[in-house]
């Protein structure tokens, strides 16, 4: 290769590389702010401080560590019911919606996921209850909050592990958020709950000697950032930042923090839960 061709090489390469460099949208970066909506009751991932009242939690560290990447953006936050994150992102009150929301094929239709944790739907129980396996649970009132998919996985899941074997149905019992179900739970007006994964060894280092896991995440997902799709740019000048994250260990040391690093991806995935 003559010193001309090689140069020319170079040049094309960097060429391709800065057309395809993500870019933050021009309206961010002029207001030097992201508008992020969060559903605050979702302990470890985000809720409010009872000492402070602050909000904290795994996906506030990892929304500031991402807004100091994009250039120092200012975080404005905003807090609504689980319910309406999703209209919250479609009317523009949020830029992406970071607040531990399952990637699900139903959710695409208007909405794109970069996954970012690992998680799924865990039953547990009272300490002192009485079910050792999950199909100790057939017939029984079990209760989840009502706006996530883990209703229907319930449901599912009782198809082919309670009545495919002759057992009654499970009971579901709605809750109005992951609090409201443990008091349910702590009340007697439930016999198990279900939770996700990344929510259960806080409650218990909360409530020590409460509460009993049993059995293993029945369904394997994600939880992704949730964007617009036609807010490509966003997306993927976040992804880079946050598979930089992966990279550097930033992102590991903020799981790590919340005792949440067996839940780690190794890297961005793009509307990757199956369901």
């Amino acid at each position: 290769m003559t010193r001309l061709s090689h140069f020319l090489g170079l040049a094309a390469l960097a060429a391709v590389t800065s057309v395809q460099a993500a870019e933050l949208p021009a309206e961010i970066k002029q207001a030097g702010t992201l508008k992020l909506t969060v559903n605050s009751t979702y302990a470890p991932m985000e809720y409010r401080d009872p000492a402070s009242n602050e909000l904290v939690g795994l996906d506030i560290d990892l929304a500031n560590e991402l807004a100091k990447r994009l250039g120092g953006l200012k975080i404005v936050w905003s807090e609504t019911p689980f319910a309406e994150l999703i209209p919250s992102l479609q009317t523009k009150r949020a830029d992406f919606i970071i607040s531990g929301i399952s990637d699900r094929a139903s959710r695409r239709e208007s909405a794109d996921f970069v996954d970012y944790l690992t998680t799924g739907p865990q039953f547990f129980v009272m300490a002192e209850s009485e079910a050792k396996a999950a199909t100790d649970l057939c017939g029984k009132k079990v209760g989840t909050t009502r706006s996530t998919s883990f209703p229907v996985e319930i449901e599912k899941w009782s198809k082919q592990n309670c009545e495919a074997g002759g057992k009654p149905e499970i009971q579901y019992v709605p809750g109005e958020n992951s609090i409201d179900v443990r008091n349910q739970l702590k009340q007697g007006r439930i016999d198990a709950a279900v939770q996700g994964s990344e929510t259960l060894p806080y409650a218990q280092t909360q409530e020590p000697g409460k509460y009993r896991i049993v059995g293993e995440s029945f369904v394997k997902g994600y939880q992704g950032i949730m964007f617009r799709k036609d807010d490509a740019a966003l997306r993927e000048v976040v992804t880079e930042k946050l598979t930089a994250m992966i990279g550097d260990g930033s992102y590991k040391a903020v799981l790590d923090k919340w005792g949440l690093g067996a839940n780690a991806v190794t890297r961005p995935m793009l509307n990757a839960a199956p369901q």
